[in-house]
């Protein structure tokens, strides 16, 4: 990131690479974690709630998901979900 500050007709150039603060970022992300935290779980379930939340579509929101899925907005739900 580089940023120009003019102060009373002087200017100061400061540069700051962010890749060392992201990474610090990310670190601190999963530390807070914790050392139980299992990604594979947490992809299972955001899984099986993205069942729940697709299942028992009436009518109306089966368009709507449809012209959601068609516009690129959302993914089509793998054959055996409960949209599909």
């Amino acid at each position: 990131m580089r940023t120009v500050m003019r102060h009373l007709g002087e200017q100061a150039v400061f540069e700051i690479d962010l890749t060392l603060e992201e990474a610090r970022r990310r670190a601190e992300v999963v530390a807070a974690l914790g050392p139980a935290w299992d990604p594979m779980e947490a992809m299972r379930e955001e899984e099986a709630a993205y069942d729940a939340l697709y299942s028992n579509l009436d009518a109306g929101q089966r368009e709507t998901y449809d012209m959601l899925v068609s516009a690129g907005v959302l993914p089509r739900r793998k054959s055996g979900h409960a949209a599909d």
